[in-house]
């Protein structure tokens, strides 16, 4: 099987001007925990995921090699909110690596693994043309084999 063949199509995108508020709407209340930020033309221009969110409000390295004790990780819940009025592009990780779409579905899990990643967009060139996850795999060998 190829990536193509059990991908998701189509995958919802942002902008890079979308808001961190409708960013994170999407996640929590759609259950997205990743999103692809595109183009006017479908081009990748980079990805945004939940941990880029969370990970802004981390406390600085200077902070933490300071006094971890003194952190007061509690309160820095309280900071989500200067996450809102930032932008997708002020957040997302440019040069995504990507999948083509003809790649083997067990090659794609091993490029997946080596990066750490539990989805990952497909691409032709530039332009997304879907997403592949863990479970997209799973779910597509599971069906091959016990389902006929």
């Amino acid at each position: 099987m190829l990536v193509k063949d059990v991908m998701t199509d189509p995958v919802k995108t942002v902008k890079a001007d979308t808001s961190l508020q409708e960013v994170t709407s999407l996640m929590c209340l759609k259950r997205y925990s990743g999103l692809p930020v595109v183009d006017d033309n479908q081009k990748l221009v980079g990805f945004i995921a939940e941990r880029d969110v969370l990970r802004y409000l981390f406390p600085s390295i200077k902070d933490i090699m300071a006094n971890m004790e003194a952190i007061d990780f509690e309160a820095m819940e309280n900071d989500y909110k200067k996450v809102l009025p930032l932008q997708a592009s002020d957040l997302m990780i440019k040069g995504v690596i990507t999948l083509s779409p003809d790649v083997p579905i067990l090659k794609a899990v091993s490029i997946m693994a080596r990066n750490n990643f539990r989805r990952i967009p497909v691409a032709e060139g530039e332009k997304l043309v879907g997403m592949l996850s863990l479970g997209d795999i799973h779910r597509a060998i599971f069906m091959k084999n016990f389902t006929g």
